[in-house]
């Protein structure tokens, strides 16, 4: 067997303070590869964060609050964007006319300080076809509006309000019948003389009320319930789900079952913003807003279903009144307040079976 040669200067001694010294460096070897590892851990937590910053973030704002069915579908909108863009578009929700009035939110998009929000009938300001989505006794029942909103009426609505209004619509929502509740019971136009009636800022609304006999007064939803809780305002007129989410059956006694008006309305985007953002992206957007457009449907048919008890169970009294009467005079009005264009739009929506 060989031997190992050793240096003429490897005394026991020497060889020990050797050994201790290789195991220092060990030591201190792997503390600095703990450190390193530790650094690299920081930096690849790190790096993912800054790599799956949102590209955009879109101020989503509303006015109804969080129990309300737009509002959850709005919520899964955000959810749906966030996962199909993979966390490059971040939408954030703002309920409760956080972000402005309605009339306040179609301005902000339009000068880009708000992103995105839920509107219809109020449009008809800036793109004329718009004041259809909301005329009354145009729409029979909700059959009927699935083959107005998503048919080809629907989509000449919408071409309009990119074109006039800088708005894109992505996913539209049916409306429950609107109902005048009040602090009477009023069963025919006759019982509504002077009565002091909030309605949303659309003229075709003011003239319809002004024909049945009201005193129709535009205000901001946001204000509705402490009008009425004051008495500057008499009654006020929306679905069931609105009545029921804002609380107005602590301040009305009465539901009067008029159902004039069956609608719709839309999710929309700024368009320019929507043309800002790359292909792929705006892709996201659309099949984002139907697939919200679905969720909210299914929310709204399941919550319709039970609203109507509930209100009552809530002290409401609902009231039927002379439909036939109601219809007579508000078609009149209608077609009196609508230009030649509309009235062809309205006549083509009343056409539809």
């Amino acid at each position: 067997m060989g031997s190992t040669k050793r240096s003429e200067f490897e005394t026991p001694l020497v060889r020990g303070w050797l050994s201790n010294s290789q195991q220092v460096q060990k030591k201190g070897d792997n503390m600095m590869s703990k450190k390193f590892f530790a650094f690299c851990l920081v930096v690849a937590l790190m790096v993912p964060m800054a790599s799956f910053a949102a590209e955009f973030t879109l101020k989503f704002g509303h006015l109804a609050n969080e129990e309300n069915v737009w509002h959850k579908a709005a919520v899964k909108f955000a959810d749906l964007v966030a996962e199909k863009s993979g966390g490059r578009i971040e939408v954030k929700v703002y309920p409760n006319e956080q972000l402005g009035k309605e009339m306040e939110l179609i301005d902000g998009i339009r000068m880009g300080t708000v992103d995105m929000t839920i509107t219809g009938e109020s449009m008809q300001n800036w793109a004329p076809k718009a004041g259809l989505m909301g005329a009354p006794y145009a729409i029979r029942s909700a059959e009927h509006l699935a083959k107005i909103a998503g048919g080809e009426i629907g989509q000449e609505i919408e071409q309009e309000i990119i074109e006039k209004i800088g708005l894109r619509p992505v996913g539209w929502f049916g409306r429950g019948p609107r109902n005048l509740t009040s602090n009477r019971p009023i069963k025919h136009p006759d019982d509504l003389q002077g009565m002091i009636l909030r309605v949303p800022n659309v003229p075709l609304f003011v003239a319809v009320w002004e024909a049945l006999g009201a005193k129709p007064t535009p205000m901001a939803f946001s204000e509705v319930f402490t009008s009425l809780q004051q008495g500057t305002i008499e009654g006020q007129e929306n679905p069931f789900a609105l009545i029921k989410s804002a609380g107005f059956y602590e301040v009305q006694k009465y539901c009067n079952l008029t159902e004039h008006v069956i609608s719709w309305i839309y999710v929309v985007i700024g368009e320019k913003k929507f043309q800002s953002m790359p292909e792929d992206l705006q892709k996201v957007i659309l099949e984002a807003g139907q697939e919200m457009q679905e969720y909210e449907h299914q929310l709204f048919q399941e919550a319709e279903k039970s609203l109507a008890q509930e209100l009552q169970d809530l002290g409401m009294t609902f009231v039927e009144v002379d439909k036939e009467a109601f219809q007579k005079k508000a078609e009149a009005a209608v077609l009196k307040a609508l230009t030649p264009e509309q009235k062809d739009l309205y006549m083509r929506i009343k056409a539809v079976k």
